[in-house]
């Protein structure tokens, strides 16, 4: 099966590189020179088209991978109607979309940069039609989960498609502090790492709170540290950080 990449970024790229190995892959953008370097870059053999003031996507299983403001530009440039539209738009919705681009189905999809690693958690909501077709392409880069309604998406795009920033953030601060107490950046970076894949796994059996409740001995070390972040109001933060991402999807939708 053929996946065709309308755009040639980042998300793209983490895509591509997550489904290269079960699928072929052709890749639609304005400048030959980048496609070549996406292609280099991604270690396998693509099929490149520079995209033309009437660009055919019949028929084509396409990913849609550009910025939302981009979407009326580009889409008037592709002609013909595909088998199926995948979007990665954040706050796109299905109406704008089929608004611009022809397709037989339409699907909206939130992947993270995971994909190129293959543990994406990406979110799913659009034609029911496609829903079995929908999960099977994006388990290929991680998890996939499907949602009933574009709102549910919206927010979802708060916290799977935002969430490695919120989380990259963390680690990077449980890093400095680690090295402002005295331990060396290298290691901490090492330690920090492993903490995260291992409560990954943890956090799929376990509720956060039975978690929390584990490692925190009365008066014990994680008790005192715990108290700090809760005096310096990361539980609320992390709430507002989901909203306002929440917020702004439905103001670029």
């Amino acid at each position: 099966m053929k996946i065709t990449f309308v755009g040639n970024g980042k998300m793209a790229f983490a895509l591509a590189k997550g489904l290269k190995s079960k699928y072929e892959i052709e890749v639609i953008g304005r400048n030959l020179k980048k496609l070549n370097q996406f292609e280099k870059e991604l270690g396998t053999s693509i099929n490149k088209i520079e995209l033309s003031s009437s660009t055919d996507i019949t028929d084509k299983t396409v990913i849609f991978c550009v910025k939302p403001y981009n979407l009326i530009d580009v889409g008037a440039k592709l002609s013909g109607t595909a088998k199926t539209l995948y979007s990665v738009l954040a706050g796109t919705t299905l109406e704008k979309l089929k608004q611009n681009i022809s397709a037989n189905y339409y699907v909206r999809a939130m992947p993270n940069v995971a994909a190129e690693v293959n543990l994406s958690m990406t979110t799913l909501t659009g034609d029911e039609e496609q829903k079995d077709e929908a999960q099977e392409l994006f388990k290929s880069v991680g998890h996939a989960h499907w949602l009933a309604t574009q709102k549910e998406l919206d927010i979802a795009t708060g916290l799977a498609g935002s969430g490695p920033a919120y989380l990259a953030l963390i680690a990077e601060a449980l890093t400095d502090g680690a090295v402002k107490e005295g331990l060396k950046r290298d290691d901490a970076s090492r330690i920090t790492a492993g903490l995260f894949s291992g409560f990954a796994a943890l956090l799929k059996n376990k509720h956060p709170a039975l978690l929390k409740d584990s490692v925190m001995s009365p008066g014990g070390t994680t008790a005192a540290g715990y108290a700090e972040l809760e005096e310096n109001g990361v539980r609320t933060a992390m709430i507002k950080a989901i909203s306002s991402a929440y917020k702004k999807a439905c103001e670029l939708s």
